[in-house]
């Protein structure tokens, strides 16, 4: 945060455990109050689902516990923190959620990790039905082994005015490891 501001931009930062959908309220509570006291705001334009784990277990080995941790960072928690930022959303703003080439390619022990990624796919395509009358796209970057910032930027290139065309994608940034 320190180099947004020093760079003449606002910035802040705030805690949540994805996993756990009963914080959403009070998180919302939280962002209504930053976006007011700092930004002098009420909504935002854009939403970033990039919160996740890794989690490497066999088909053979996955517990229910596991899968239920898996599915509550990787679905459910994307599914109803969108859902409840909604109306803190703009019209005409993006929403971005991150995937992996996991749903297309298989690699063993990632099975339950990558259907919860696949279900992610599949609500992108609903959310930007769903919310494209109200101008909101919609999209699914996909990155493979990339180390940082999902290949130069395609998550911010999303949320330009050239990208508003853009919508109901997934977008693999991988490098052609797996063609």
């Amino acid at each position: 945060m320190a180099d947004i501001e020093k760079a003449g931009q606002k910035a802040a930062a705030l805690q949540l455990d994805i996993g756990n959908t009963k914080t959403f309220e009070a998180f919302f509570t939280r962002i209504s109050a930053v976006l007011k006291d700092h930004f002098g705001a009420s909504r935002f334009d854009f939403l970033v689902n990039n919160a996740g784990i890794g989690i490497h277990a066999s088909f053979a080995e996955t517990t229910e516990e596991l899968f239920d941790q898996l599915v509550n960072v990787h679905f459910k928690g994307v599914f109803f923190l969108t859902q409840k930022a909604l109306a803190l959303i703009n019209d005409g703003g993006r929403i971005v959620n991150l995937s992996t080439g996991l749903p297309r390619f298989s690699t063993p022990g990632y099975a339950a990790y990558a259907v919860m990624k696949g279900a992610i796919e599949t609500l992108t395509r609903y959310q930007a039905k769903e919310l494209g009358s109200r101008g909101i796209a919609v999209n699914t970057v996909a990155p493979g082994a990339i180390e940082t910032d999902f290949g130069g930027g395609v998550v911010a290139f999303l949320c330009t005015e050239e990208a508003r065309w853009i919508n109901a994608q997934r977008i693999e940034v991988s490098g052609g490891m797996n063609l």
